[in-house]
């Protein structure tokens, strides 16, 4: 004896979550309205998704989809740069993505011409250390990973940017600056060897603690 299993027809009920298409690109409240344009109060809409885990709020008005929704994961350097701008990541987390420094970093630092700014969500904590803008221009790369471009500054600005704005230097002497990269931040010592002099002279020339800078230089051209 055969048995037979018929399957029911497909239903039209069964859509296409409309947050799909936004991706994975932090968008405003305006855009995840537009796609519940039959709704009395998108708004309601809006927290009810965030509420559901949909939707992920990185700042007033900003959100970004789920990697639940969207089937990506949410990129964190993209959310940074777009939370507030003009913005790149850098120092300790930008170290850590080039695989500079051993240690796991939990706060996301960016560079910006703004004000210094601190915001926090589900996702961490995002810092903003303010540069002047001549400085910020300087060694900033584009990134594409999974479709998507975010700023990040160069390995070089990245341990400028560091060293700029961390205050626990031990001296501004050479000895001080190596036993800081070697022993305080577990700098990787060998990838000096293959670091842009030039991207470090611009900082030292349009940035802060040009002495400091300048012995980093030194001890690149050793």
């Amino acid at each position: 004896m055969q048995f037979f299993i018929t399957l029911p027809p497909k239903s039209n009920d069964m859509k296409v979550n409309p947050l799909v298409k936004l991706g994975i690109v932090p968008v405003q409240t305006g855009t995840i309205a537009s796609c519940f344009e039959n709704l009395s109060s998108p708004s309601e809409k809006i927290r009810a998704l965030e509420k559901d885990g949909q939707l992920i709020r990185l700042k007033r008005g900003l959100y970004v989809v789920s990697d639940d929704v969207s089937g990506k994961p949410v990129n964190a350097c993209l959310c940074a740069n777009h939370i507030y701008g003009p913005s790149y990541v850098s120092q300790q987390w930008a170290l850590r993505w080039y695989g500079l420094i051993p240690e796991r970093v939990y706060s996301m630092t960016s560079v910006t011409t703004k004000r210094s700014r601190i915001f926090e969500n589900s996702l961490g904590r995002f810092t903003y250390e303010q540069v002047k803008p001549e400085y910020f221009a300087v060694g900033i790369n584009n990134i594409e990973e999974d479709g998507v471009n975010f700023l990040i500054a160069s390995r070089e600005k990245a341990l400028c940017d560091m060293i700029l704005h961390d205050s626990y230097l031990p001296s501004q002497s050479m000895k001080g600056l190596w036993q800081y990269l070697e022993e305080d931040i577990r700098f990787d010592m060998d990838e000096l060897t293959t670091f842009d002099v030039g991207i470090i002279e611009a900082c030292a020339r349009l940035g802060r603690k040009e002495n400091i800078l300048n012995n980093l230089i030194k001890i690149l051209k050793r």
